[in-house]
């Protein structure tokens, strides 16, 4: 076994509002990419490896209540800052029949866009002290440009100190000034990523191209594995010797592709820290989100997921 890993998910912690079809049926959850990752990632690590979730909440009873998920989901949350006078951002979610998703959100005014912050300087110690440290693009867009700038330098000199960065596409354009700062901005984190958990319609939505586009891109980061995630044709090994021919059936019974490739990214991760294995770590990925996107919501409640995993 490896040597106990302390990791830190970097990010938004969002209040999900799930809109069925029928009125007066919504539901409120606690959900945000990173934490959803996060999630997936502690059910799929055994003690005692420590996964923490970094973000800004503010003061109210809202984030309090999303503490207490956190923490009853084992994720720690001593990093986690309180901001008086913000509010945690929200979003909601609703499906076509196929189980393909619509999003509304109310986030510009969150707390988690004034992580880092103290007055005019930076603040990342926070992030001291971790052995990994995970984010994905969503995590930068919502910060300030200096701020997520300053970020990425700081992660460029720790990762001289040993500490792994891994990273996650999840492009939303609507959260950045234009596509070249978003380009830009990507394109530095790929630079330094240990782990990269790119989707491939991310990939081509930001740089162009086709899927083996995309993977010659990656392959000119020959420091980093990974896996490029492409929904139901399952991912493909970046920078690994792996059976080019391993198959990922598709998922049946498809109700909610939310979290797919969060609860995709929680469990490749959670193989790939233990073992190192690029292979395993992406059938324990597919096996994860293959198993989300047959429920509604991103996080699938933990006593059904351990009756599905058949863990004790």
């Amino acid at each position: 076994m490896t040597s106990p890993l302390r990791i830190a998910c970097v990010g938004e912690a969002l209040i999900e509002l799930i809109a069925p079809s029928l009125p007066g049926e919504a539901r409120l959850n606690v959900a945000g990419d990173t934490l959803n990752a996060a999630i997936y990632l502690r059910r799929a690590l055994p003690e005692p490896h420590r996964v923490h979730f970094v973000t800004a909440l503010g003061t109210d009873r809202m984030s309090d209540q999303m503490i207490d998920f956190m923490q009853a989901e084992g994720v720690e949350t001593g990093e986690i800052e309180r901001r008086e006078g913000l509010r945690p951002g929200l979003y909601s979610i609703s499906n076509d029949p196929s189980g393909e998703r619509s999003f509304g959100y109310w986030r510009e005014n969150s707390a988690a866009r004034r992580m880092f912050q103290t007055g005019a300087t930076c603040d990342f110690s926070a992030l001291d002290g971790f052995d990994v440290i995970y984010m994905s693009a969503i995590s930068l867009a919502i910060l300030p440009a200096p701020v997520r700038a300053s970020l990425l330098e700081w992660i460029a000199q720790r990762r001289q100190d040993g500490v792994r960065f891994a990273f996650d596409s999840n492009y939303r354009p609507t959260l950045w000034e234009d596509l070249e700062t978003a380009r830009h901005t990507v394109a530095r984190a790929w630079a330094l990523c240990d782990i990269a958990l790119p989707s491939v319609d991310d990939e081509i939505a930001l740089f162009g191209g086709g899927e083996a586009d995309v993977l010659a891109r990656f392959h000119a980061h020959t420091d980093c594995r990974g896996a490029l995630k492409r929904g139901q044709n399952g991912p493909v090994a970046i920078n690994d010797d792996g059976d080019p021919a391993a198959n990922f059936p598709a998922a049946e019974g498809v109700v909610d592709t939310t979290a797919a490739g969060d609860s995709f990214s929680g469990g490749f991760l959670g193989a790939y820290l233990q073992h190192g294995f690029v292979a395993d770590a992406m059938a324990q990925g597919h096996d994860f989100a293959t198993a989300v996107v047959k429920h509604p919501g991103a996080i699938v409640p933990r006593a059904l997921w351990d009756q599905m995993f058949e863990r004790p």
